[in-house]
Protein backbone atom coordinates (compact mmCIF):
# COMPACT_ATOMS: atom_id res chain seq x y z
CA UNK A 1 0.00 0.00 0.00
CA UNK A 2 1.42 3.25 -0.87
CA UNK A 3 1.44 7.02 0.44
CA UNK A 4 -0.53 9.37 -1.35
CA UNK A 5 -3.76 10.23 -3.15
CA UNK A 6 -5.99 7.49 -3.56
CA UNK A 7 -7.57 7.07 -6.74
CA UNK A 8 -6.33 3.71 -8.09
CA UNK A 9 -9.45 1.51 -7.91
CA UNK A 10 -7.24 -1.98 -7.29
CA UNK A 11 -5.05 0.27 -5.03
CA UNK A 12 -6.51 -0.67 -1.72
CA UNK A 13 -6.50 -4.26 -0.23
CA UNK A 14 -7.33 -4.69 3.61
CA UNK A 15 -7.43 -8.05 5.04
CA UNK A 16 -7.55 -9.63 1.48
CA UNK A 17 -10.45 -8.09 0.72
CA UNK A 18 -10.08 -5.39 -2.00
CA UNK A 19 -12.21 -1.86 -1.40
CA UNK A 20 -13.18 -0.21 -5.14
CA UNK A 21 -13.99 3.45 -5.04
CA UNK A 22 -17.29 4.12 -3.87
CA UNK A 23 -18.10 1.99 -1.73
CA UNK A 24 -17.54 0.71 2.04
CA UNK A 25 -16.87 -2.31 3.13
CA UNK A 26 -16.78 -4.39 6.91
CA UNK A 27 -13.69 -6.12 7.22
CA UNK A 28 -12.84 -8.27 9.91
CA UNK A 29 -8.93 -9.12 10.40
CA UNK A 30 -8.04 -12.37 12.11
CA UNK A 31 -6.79 -11.93 15.27
CA UNK A 32 -6.15 -14.86 17.04
CA UNK A 33 -8.31 -17.47 18.73
CA UNK A 34 -9.72 -17.84 22.72
CA UNK A 35 -8.42 -20.47 24.72
CA UNK A 36 -12.09 -22.08 24.11
CA UNK A 37 -10.76 -22.14 20.14
CA UNK A 38 -12.53 -19.43 19.14
CA UNK A 39 -11.78 -17.29 16.35
CA UNK A 40 -11.66 -13.53 17.37
CA UNK A 41 -10.99 -10.92 15.00
CA UNK A 42 -9.98 -6.80 14.30
CA UNK A 43 -13.76 -5.57 13.30
CA UNK A 44 -12.01 -2.56 10.37
CA UNK A 45 -14.85 -0.32 8.23
CA UNK A 46 -12.97 0.89 5.20
CA UNK A 47 -14.92 3.41 3.51
CA UNK A 48 -13.45 5.03 -0.31
CA UNK A 49 -14.65 8.13 -1.74
CA UNK A 50 -15.42 8.89 -5.18
CA UNK A 51 -12.89 11.44 -5.56
CA UNK A 52 -9.30 11.34 -4.85
CA UNK A 53 -8.14 12.24 -1.43
CA UNK A 54 -6.00 11.24 0.98
CA UNK A 55 -6.07 8.00 3.30
CA UNK A 56 -7.10 8.31 7.12
CA UNK A 57 -7.64 6.45 9.71
CA UNK A 58 -9.31 6.27 12.71
CA UNK A 59 -8.42 3.80 15.85
CA UNK A 60 -10.22 3.55 19.38
CA UNK A 61 -10.46 1.28 22.30
CA UNK A 62 -6.36 0.13 21.50
CA UNK A 63 -6.98 0.26 25.99
CA UNK A 64 -9.80 -2.02 26.05
CA UNK A 65 -11.92 -0.67 28.47
CA UNK A 66 -11.91 2.92 26.56
CA UNK A 67 -15.25 3.21 24.80
CA UNK A 68 -15.79 6.95 23.88
CA UNK A 69 -13.61 6.34 20.80
CA UNK A 70 -15.77 3.68 20.00
CA UNK A 71 -18.71 5.79 19.59
CA UNK A 72 -16.96 8.86 17.98
CA UNK A 73 -16.01 6.40 15.06
CA UNK A 74 -20.18 4.92 15.06
CA UNK A 75 -21.00 8.80 14.48
CA UNK A 76 -18.15 9.46 12.22
CA UNK A 77 -18.64 6.57 9.72
CA UNK A 78 -22.62 7.98 10.02
CA UNK A 79 -21.80 11.17 8.51
CA UNK A 80 -19.07 9.29 5.98
CA UNK A 81 -21.04 7.88 2.85
CA UNK A 82 -19.08 7.04 -0.12
CA UNK A 83 -20.27 9.36 -2.29
CA UNK A 84 -19.62 12.26 0.06
CA UNK A 85 -15.85 11.13 0.61
CA UNK A 86 -12.90 12.24 -0.94
CA UNK A 87 -10.07 9.51 -0.65
CA UNK A 88 -10.78 6.64 2.06
CA UNK A 89 -11.04 6.36 5.77
CA UNK A 90 -9.76 3.41 7.70
CA UNK A 91 -12.02 3.08 10.78
CA UNK A 92 -11.15 0.47 13.66
CA UNK A 93 -13.71 1.01 16.42
CA UNK A 94 -12.19 -1.72 18.40
CA UNK A 95 -8.16 -2.45 18.33
CA UNK A 96 -7.85 -4.31 21.54
CA UNK A 97 -10.21 -7.24 21.14
CA UNK A 98 -9.15 -9.11 23.88
CA UNK A 99 -9.22 -6.59 26.51
CA UNK A 100 -12.66 -5.08 25.05
CA UNK A 101 -14.15 -8.44 25.86
CA UNK A 102 -13.08 -8.23 29.21
CA UNK A 103 -13.65 -5.28 30.08
CA UNK A 104 -10.23 -4.19 30.74
CA UNK A 105 -7.52 -1.95 29.41
CA UNK A 106 -4.71 -4.70 29.09
CA UNK A 107 -4.33 -7.90 27.07
CA UNK A 108 -4.78 -11.29 28.23
CA UNK A 109 -1.03 -11.06 29.76
CA UNK A 110 -1.47 -7.62 31.11
CA UNK A 111 0.69 -5.98 28.30
CA UNK A 112 -0.23 -2.94 27.30
CA UNK A 113 -0.87 -3.12 23.85
CA UNK A 114 -0.10 0.77 23.14
CA UNK A 115 3.80 0.24 23.78
CA UNK A 116 4.06 -2.51 21.42
CA UNK A 117 3.88 -0.92 18.24
CA UNK A 118 5.48 -1.51 15.63
CA UNK A 119 4.90 -4.97 16.60
CA UNK A 120 5.97 -8.20 14.98
CA UNK A 121 4.53 -10.87 13.29
CA UNK A 122 5.70 -13.88 15.79
CA UNK A 123 5.94 -11.51 18.72
CA UNK A 124 3.89 -12.05 21.93
CA UNK A 125 0.57 -11.34 21.52
CA UNK A 126 0.18 -7.16 21.63
CA UNK A 127 3.15 -7.90 19.05
CA UNK A 128 1.21 -9.74 16.73
CA UNK A 129 -1.54 -7.07 17.51
CA UNK A 130 0.54 -3.92 17.12
CA UNK A 131 2.01 -5.36 13.66
CA UNK A 132 -1.67 -6.41 11.71
CA UNK A 133 -2.79 -3.11 12.66
CA UNK A 134 0.56 -1.52 11.55
CA UNK A 135 0.60 -3.57 8.33
CA UNK A 136 -3.33 -4.02 7.52
CA UNK A 137 -4.69 -0.44 8.58
CA UNK A 138 -1.74 2.54 9.45
CA UNK A 139 1.01 2.01 6.84
CA UNK A 140 0.07 4.14 3.54
CA UNK A 141 -2.17 6.69 5.50
CA UNK A 142 -1.12 10.10 5.35
CA UNK A 143 -2.89 11.01 8.69
CA UNK A 144 -4.98 9.41 12.01
CA UNK A 145 -6.60 10.18 14.66
CA UNK A 146 -6.04 7.52 17.80
CA UNK A 147 -8.79 7.92 20.73
CA UNK A 148 -8.55 7.57 24.42
CA UNK A 149 -9.70 8.47 27.49
CA UNK A 150 -8.62 8.34 30.89
CA UNK A 151 -7.47 5.63 32.73
CA UNK A 152 -7.25 4.42 36.64
CA UNK A 153 -10.52 5.99 38.02
CA UNK A 154 -9.40 9.23 35.97
CA UNK A 155 -11.24 11.63 33.55
CA UNK A 156 -9.82 13.95 31.18
CA UNK A 157 -10.83 17.31 29.55
CA UNK A 158 -11.48 16.78 25.44
CA UNK A 159 -7.75 17.45 24.35
CA UNK A 160 -5.56 16.66 21.74
CA UNK A 161 -1.69 15.55 22.54
CA UNK A 162 1.08 15.57 19.51
CA UNK A 163 3.48 17.22 17.80
CA UNK A 164 2.70 20.30 17.17
CA UNK A 165 6.20 21.81 16.71
CA UNK A 166 5.27 19.97 12.75
CA UNK A 167 3.55 22.49 11.17
CA UNK A 168 0.60 20.16 9.01
CA UNK A 169 0.09 18.03 12.50
CA UNK A 170 -0.36 21.66 13.88
CA UNK A 171 -2.87 22.95 11.04
CA UNK A 172 -5.17 19.28 11.17
CA UNK A 173 -4.94 20.14 15.59
CA UNK A 174 -6.61 23.43 14.87
CA UNK A 175 -9.25 22.31 12.67
CA UNK A 176 -9.82 19.85 15.27
CA UNK A 177 -10.45 22.06 17.72
CA UNK A 178 -10.34 20.60 21.04
CA UNK A 179 -10.73 23.04 24.46
CA UNK A 180 -6.99 22.57 24.36
CA UNK A 181 -3.80 21.32 22.63
CA UNK A 182 -0.84 19.80 24.40
CA UNK A 183 2.46 19.34 23.15
CA UNK A 184 3.69 16.21 24.03
CA UNK A 185 6.86 13.67 23.51
CA UNK A 186 5.47 10.76 22.28
CA UNK A 187 6.25 7.60 24.10
CA UNK A 188 8.22 3.88 22.50
CA UNK A 189 6.18 1.29 21.97
CA UNK A 190 3.05 3.97 20.88
CA UNK A 191 0.94 3.92 18.22
CA UNK A 192 2.03 7.20 17.76
CA UNK A 193 5.71 6.95 17.67
CA UNK A 194 5.28 4.25 15.12
CA UNK A 195 2.93 5.58 12.39
CA UNK A 196 4.94 9.22 12.95
CA UNK A 197 8.03 6.77 12.27
CA UNK A 198 6.57 5.74 9.00
CA UNK A 199 5.67 8.89 7.63
CA UNK A 200 2.12 9.69 9.34
CA UNK A 201 0.56 12.98 11.10
CA UNK A 202 -0.80 11.57 14.17
CA UNK A 203 -3.09 13.44 16.50
CA UNK A 204 -3.90 11.64 19.58
CA UNK A 205 -7.32 12.62 21.29
CA UNK A 206 -8.09 12.24 25.35
CA UNK A 207 -11.52 12.70 26.96
CA UNK A 208 -13.85 10.89 29.22
CA UNK A 209 -12.93 8.20 31.43
CA UNK A 210 -12.95 4.46 31.08
CA UNK A 211 -15.65 2.50 31.43
CA UNK A 212 -18.51 4.00 30.45
CA UNK A 213 -19.51 6.92 27.45
CA UNK A 214 -19.16 10.75 28.13
CA UNK A 215 -21.81 12.80 25.99
CA UNK A 216 -19.44 15.96 26.02
CA UNK A 217 -16.32 13.81 24.76
CA UNK A 218 -18.13 12.29 22.36
CA UNK A 219 -19.78 15.28 20.79
CA UNK A 220 -16.40 17.37 20.92
CA UNK A 221 -14.44 14.42 19.86
CA UNK A 222 -16.86 13.87 16.77
CA UNK A 223 -17.65 17.00 15.82
CA UNK A 224 -13.29 17.48 15.69
CA UNK A 225 -12.83 14.38 13.70
CA UNK A 226 -15.32 15.83 10.54
CA UNK A 227 -13.47 19.13 11.05
CA UNK A 228 -9.83 17.36 10.19
CA UNK A 229 -11.89 15.58 7.44
CA UNK A 230 -12.75 18.47 5.80
CA UNK A 231 -9.10 20.09 6.38
CA UNK A 232 -7.98 17.11 4.79
CA UNK A 233 -10.58 17.97 1.65
CA UNK A 234 -12.50 14.28 2.29
CA UNK A 235 -15.77 16.10 3.06
CA UNK A 236 -17.61 19.56 2.42
CA UNK A 237 -17.63 22.26 5.13
CA UNK A 238 -21.04 22.13 7.14
CA UNK A 239 -22.63 24.82 5.83
CA UNK A 240 -24.07 27.46 8.38
CA UNK A 241 -21.75 25.38 11.33
CA UNK A 242 -20.67 27.93 13.74
CA UNK A 243 -16.64 27.89 14.33
CA UNK A 244 -15.40 26.68 17.59
CA UNK A 245 -13.40 29.31 19.47
CA UNK A 246 -9.60 28.67 18.67
CA UNK A 247 -8.03 26.03 21.42
CA UNK A 248 -5.86 27.20 24.19
CA UNK A 249 -1.89 25.77 24.08
CA UNK A 250 0.34 24.43 26.11
CA UNK A 251 3.59 23.51 26.35
CA UNK A 252 3.70 21.43 29.52
CA UNK A 253 1.85 20.06 32.00
CA UNK A 254 1.96 18.38 35.44
CA UNK A 255 0.20 16.21 38.10
CA UNK A 256 -0.39 17.75 41.25
CA UNK A 257 -0.06 14.31 43.93
CA UNK A 258 -1.17 13.37 47.38
CA UNK A 259 1.01 14.37 50.04
CA UNK A 260 -0.42 12.10 52.29
CA UNK A 261 -3.07 8.96 52.41
CA UNK A 262 -6.44 9.37 52.85
CA UNK A 263 -9.91 10.47 51.32
CA UNK A 264 -9.49 12.91 49.06
CA UNK A 265 -12.18 15.86 48.37
CA UNK A 266 -11.59 17.86 44.74
CA UNK A 267 -13.34 21.10 44.50
CA UNK A 268 -12.31 20.81 40.83
CA UNK A 269 -13.54 19.81 37.75
CA UNK A 270 -12.27 19.37 33.90
CA UNK A 271 -11.85 22.90 32.20
CA UNK A 272 -11.56 25.00 35.49
CA UNK A 273 -8.99 27.37 35.27
CA UNK A 274 -6.61 27.40 38.52
CA UNK A 275 -4.17 30.52 39.95
CA UNK A 276 -0.99 28.82 41.67
CA UNK A 277 -1.62 28.52 45.24
CA UNK A 278 -5.35 27.12 44.68
CA UNK A 279 -6.70 25.01 46.88
CA UNK A 280 -8.11 22.14 44.75
CA UNK A 281 -9.38 20.01 47.60
CA UNK A 282 -8.37 18.33 50.88
CA UNK A 283 -7.39 15.24 52.30
CA UNK A 284 -8.30 13.79 55.31
CA UNK A 285 -8.91 10.48 57.09
CA UNK A 286 -11.92 8.76 57.72
CA UNK A 287 -12.78 10.62 60.47
CA UNK A 288 -12.31 13.96 59.25
CA UNK A 289 -9.59 14.70 60.60
CA UNK A 290 -5.56 15.03 59.56
CA UNK A 291 -6.84 17.33 56.98
CA UNK A 292 -4.53 18.24 54.40
CA UNK A 293 -5.21 20.92 51.68
CA UNK A 294 -4.46 19.77 47.95
CA UNK A 295 -3.18 23.30 46.00
CA UNK A 296 -1.76 23.61 42.74
CA UNK A 297 1.76 24.45 42.13
CA UNK A 298 1.39 26.34 38.75
CA UNK A 299 -1.55 28.27 37.16
CA UNK A 300 -3.12 26.41 34.05
CA UNK A 301 -6.31 24.61 33.15
CA UNK A 302 -7.70 21.28 34.86
CA UNK A 303 -7.24 18.59 32.28
CA UNK A 304 -7.90 15.65 34.14
CA UNK A 305 -8.24 14.58 38.01
CA UNK A 306 -9.25 11.36 39.54
CA UNK A 307 -12.30 10.03 40.70
CA UNK A 308 -10.97 7.90 43.32
CA UNK A 309 -11.95 9.36 46.86
CA UNK A 310 -9.12 6.20 48.25
CA UNK A 311 -5.58 8.02 47.62
CA UNK A 312 -2.11 7.19 48.74
CA UNK A 313 0.68 9.45 49.13
CA UNK A 314 1.86 10.36 45.50
CA UNK A 315 -1.04 9.34 43.46
CA UNK A 316 -1.80 11.50 41.04
CA UNK A 317 -5.06 13.96 41.83
CA UNK A 318 -5.02 16.61 39.29
CA UNK A 319 -3.91 17.15 35.90
CA UNK A 320 -2.77 21.43 35.23
CA UNK A 321 -1.84 22.05 32.11
CA UNK A 322 0.02 26.03 31.86
CA UNK A 323 -1.64 27.72 29.28
CA UNK A 324 0.31 30.00 26.71
CA UNK A 325 -0.99 33.64 27.37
Amino acid sequence: MTRGVDQDPADLVVGGVEVPLGERRRIQLPAGRLATGAEISIPVEVIRGTGPGPRVWLSAAIHGDELNGVEIIRQVLAESPPRRLNGTLLAVPIVNVFGFITQSRYLPDRRDLNRSFPGSRRGSLAARLAHLLMSEVVDGCEAGIDLHTGSDDRTNLAQLRGDFTDPETRRLALAFAPPIIVQSASRDGSLRAAATAAGAHVLVFEGGEAGRFNRTAIDQGTQGVLRVMEALGMRKASSGAPSPPPPLRSERSSWIRAGRSGLVRLDVEPGDRVEKGARLGVIKDAFGDRILRVRSRVPGLVIGLTRQPHVNRGDALVHVAEVEP
